[in-house]
C-alpha cells in the first residue's frame, strides 16, 4: 500500500516529468480544448488560469464517498478553473469567476503535508487538470518531505490520454465524472466538446493505470483504483441508462459507480427550462431502475439533496431498500 509516486520521486522520474510538463506549458495542449497558449507568458486560455496554482480552499473533507472520507476525512485541494462551464456548477465562484489565491508550487507542496498531519486518508485534487505541471512539481517536494498517503484525482471526466498519462504511477485513485451520453446536451449545458468520445477514452486510461475496481484496506479506506461518479439530471438529460450500460460493458461490471441524486439548479440553471428544479421522484427509481440493469456489482447512493450522504451498496435489493 505504498504510493506509487514515492519509487517515481526516489528515481528522479518524477522531477523529471514535472520539468517537461511545466515545459509543455509554453503551448497548452493539458485539456481537450488544445488552447495553445503559452502560460508560462502569462498567456490566457480556456480555463483563465496562469501556470503557477491557484487554490480556492483546502481542508479535510468528510462528503466524499465512504473509501475516500473514511473516519478521518479527505484532503480536498479545490483549484481555480475549468475546462467546462456547467449552467448547473454549484461551485461557479471557484470554477468560473476564478475566486481563488495564487500559491507556489512550495505552498502548495506544503499543504499537501499539513492535510497529511491532520489525519487525512489522502490528498484528493478537485478539478486539477490545468494545474497538473504544478502539482506535479508539488508533489515531487511533497514527497521528499514525507508524504506518504495516496492521491485522489477528482476530475469532470474531461481529459486527454496523453495528459493522463503524466500522472501513470503518481495517481493512486481515480474519481472521474461520466457526466453525459449526450454530445449535444453536454455542450449545451456544460461547453464540453467531443465530450462522449473524450470522457470514454479518459475513462479506459484511468482503469488501465489502476484498474476498474477498488482496492480498500482493513478499514475500508480506498489505496488503488478507481470510482465512477455519475450526477442525475433532471428530465434524463444526463443519460444514465446509457452511461451506467456503458461503464459495464465496456469497463467493467466490478467499476464501483457513484450514483449521485442530489442535484437542485444553481447558477446559470435556476431559470433554465428543463434543469430550472430538482430531480423527483420518478427519474429517482428510473435512474436505479438502470443501475439496478446495468450489471454493475457495487454502487454509492447518495441520498437526495443531502451533500455528503453516500451509503455503500453490495446488492441491487438494498439499492432500493436505500431509496424507500
Amino acid at each position: 500500500m505504498r504510493p506509487g509516486y514515492l519509487d517515481l520521486a526516489e528515481s528522479g522520474e518524477l522531477r523529471g516529468r514535472a520539468l517537461g510538463a511545466w515545459r509543455s506549458l509554453e503551448r497548452c495542449g493539458l485539456c481537450p480544448r488544445e488552447c495553445g497558449v503559452n502560460r508560462l507568458a502569462g498567456e490566457l486560455g480556456y480555463c483563465r488560469m496562469p501556470a503557477e496554482p491557484v487554490v480556492a480552499s483546502w481542508n479535510v473533507h468528510f462528503g466524499e464517498e465512504p473509501p475516500i472520507s473514511g473516519q478521518r476525512g479527505s484532503g480536498t485541494i479545490f483549484f481555480s478553473g475549468c475546462t467546462g462551464r456547467c449552467l448547473f456548477c454549484q461551485n461557479y465562484p471557484i470554477s468560473q469567476l476564478g475566486v481563488g489565491q495564487r500559491v507556489t508550487v512550495h505552498r502548495l507542496a506544503g499543504m499537501m503535508l499539513e492535510l497529511q498531519r491532520r489525519g487525512c486518508h489522502n490528498i484528493n485534487l478537485v478539478t486539477a487538470t490545468h494545474f497538473i505541471p504544478a502539482f506535479l512539481r508539488a508533489l515531487d517536494i511533497a514527497a521528499r518531505g514525507g508524504l506518504r498517503v495516496p492521491i485522489v484525482y477528482n476530475t469532470s471526466g474531461y481529459e486527454k490520454v496523453d495528459t493522463l498519462r503524466l500522472l501513470q504511477g503518481v495517481v493512486d485513485i481515480y474519481l472521474p465524472d461520466a457526466k453525459y451520453a449526450d454530445d449535444e446536451v453536454a455542450r449545451e449545458l456544460s461547453g464540453f466538446v467531443n465530450y462522449v468520445a473524450v470522457n470514454r477514452a479518459a475513462l479506459r486510461e484511468m482503469a488501465r493505470q489502476v484498474g476498474a475496481h477498488l482496492l480498500v484496506d482493513e478499514r475500508g479506506i480506498a489505496w488503488h483504483g478507481m470510482i465512477v461518479r455519475h450526477l442525475v439530471l433532471p428530465n434524463g438529460l444526463a443519460g444514465t441508462r446509457a452511461v451506467l450500460t456503458w461503464i459495464a460493458e465496456e469497463l467493467s461490471p466490478r467499476v464501483p459507480v457513484s450514483l449521485m441524486s442530489q442535484y437542485f439548479p444553481a447558477h446559470k440553471a435556476l431559470q433554465h427550462p428543463l434543469i430550472g428544479r430538482k430531480i423527483n421522484d420518478d427519474e429517482l427509481l428510473a435512474a436505479i431502475e438502470a443501475l439496478e440493469q446495468s450489471g454493475l456489482e457495487q454502487c454509492f447512493l447518495q441520498e437526495p439533496f443531502e451533500e455528503g450522504d453516500h451509503e455503500p451498496v453490495a446488492g441491487w435489493e438494498r439499492a432500493r431498500e436505500s431509496t424507500a
